[in-house]
């Protein structure tokens, strides 16, 4: 009688086992401004292109994205598509002389109709060519596809290599582009190592306060329209250069969409630079950068306020805003001299002295001594400050001595 024993397993099973192992791992709380700065956008409603290099992870945040929202997530690589995968298939009716003829939709447009929410992740979008490029613009602006209409609850996201490393890539057209928030997505050394290491980072996702809504709505206008007023060759400043068309720039579209991400970035209390990463990628670098420093003007103290209180004075610890409130404080009294402003001012520069680098007040204090009149006493907090209008012009006088030898 043969015996029989356990059945030896099979090299298949093993290699199971093996790969169970190599994806067992754990994952660790982890900030990450790239991810944060995708949720606010995605949150705000807005679509966002990813652009990255192949293989550095764009397909994994938008899977661990997606789990993170509880949102179903629906993958369509846009460069095997025909135009009419977006625009619809004409299906022809019994009349279609009195009917018409409708455009039927794509089964996956479908199911995220019929779930009411989800996000749509457009792969490989600079290798799709401009034809399906214009047939992307009604999806991406109005969310239709053929006869039908995404609900609300559906977000987009698109992901793209650069030209120089997609296959058979196209440049964007200018005005697909200035629909997204263009984010560059990038790999950390740190993270990789860690990860194949068997510990995986868990980004935290930005909570919107809603006790800070109004007010972020409010702070996100005065920041934007305070900024086109002053600087209105920004409201709309097409790229001449072709690469530079297929990515943010300044539109009336993209400031709109800028003033929302502020919003939405200022209610999360955000960091600085997850919001240059948002506004930057709508706008572009430089327009984005001039609105940055804006935001940070926006705090400071009104002239006036400081003038009226000197001794009270709260003034910023940055040497550049400390610098911005000394001249505006300046400019004041410049543009309304009268003897009670001009030592009011004396005695702000001596608090900013006593409080921060000297070197600060050296021009203020320079200009406000100009603007003195003949029947104008000269304050005893000037002497205070003479040391160090005398030292630096001797630091002036010295470094132009050794330039010129």
């Amino acid at each position: 009688m043969p015996m029989t024993g356990p059945v030896p397993a099979s090299q298949l099973d093993i290699a199971a086992d093996l790969l169970t192992l190599l994806r067992d791992s754990t994952t660790e709380p982890r900030p990450d401004s790239q991810l944060e700065a995708l949720t606010l956008a995605v949150a705000a409603d807005l679509p966002v292109l990813l652009w990255g290099e192949p293989g550095i992870g764009k397909t994994a945040a938008l899977t661990q994205l997606a789990t993170a929202l509880d949102l179903p997530l629906t993958t369509v690589i846009a460069s095997v598509h025909e135009p009419s995968d977006f625009s619809g298939l004409p299906v022809v009716g019994d009349d279609p002389a009195t009917q018409g003829v409708p455009m039927a939709p794509p089964d996956w447009a479908v199911r995220l109709v019929r779930a009411g929410r989800g996000l749509l992740f457009l792969d490989e979008l600079s290798t799709a060519p401009p034809a399906v490029q214009a047939a992307l613009l009604r999806l991406v602006l109005e969310r239709r596809i053929g006869a039908l209409r995404l609900p609300p609850g559906v977000r987009i996201v698109a992901a793209a290599n650069p030209r120089s490393s997609a296959a058979d890539g196209w440049e964007l057209s200018p005005p697909l582009a200035n629909r997204f928030v263009h984010l560059q997505w990038t790999h950390d050394h740190e993270v990789v190592v860690r990860g194949l290491g068997g510990t995986w980072p868990r980004a935290t996702l930005p909570r919107l306060d809603p006790r800070k809504l109004p007010e972020a709505v409010e702070f996100a206008r005065r920041a934007v329209c305070g900024l086109l007023a002053a600087r209105p060759t920004l409201v709309h400043r097409l790229p001449t250069n072709e690469t530079r068309r297929g990515g943010p720039w300044p539109s009336p579209r993209s400031w709109d969409m800028t003033l929302s991400l502020v919003a939405f970035a200022t209610a999360a209390g955000s960091a600085r630079d997850v919001l240059s990463l948002l506004v930057r990628g709508t706008v572009g670098d430089g327009p984005g950068l001039e609105l940055l420093a804006s935001l940070d003007r926006l705090d400071l103290p009104d002239p006036e306020d400081v003038l009226a209180d000197p001794a009270g004075a709260v003034l910023p610890e940055r040497g550049d805003l400390r610098q911005a409130v000394l001249d505006g404080v300046v400019a004041a009294v410049r543009a309304r001299p009268d003897r009670g402003r001009w030592d009011a001012a004396w005695a702000v520069l001596v608090r900013a002295l006593e409080t921060g680098a000297p070197d600060l007040v050296v021009v203020p204090a320079t200009t406000l001594a100009s603007l003195r009149q003949q029947d104008w006493d000269v304050p005893a907090t000037i002497e205070r400050l003479a040391g160090t209008v005398a030292l630096s012009r001797r630091a002036d006088r010295a470094a132009a001595a050794s330039k010129g030898r």
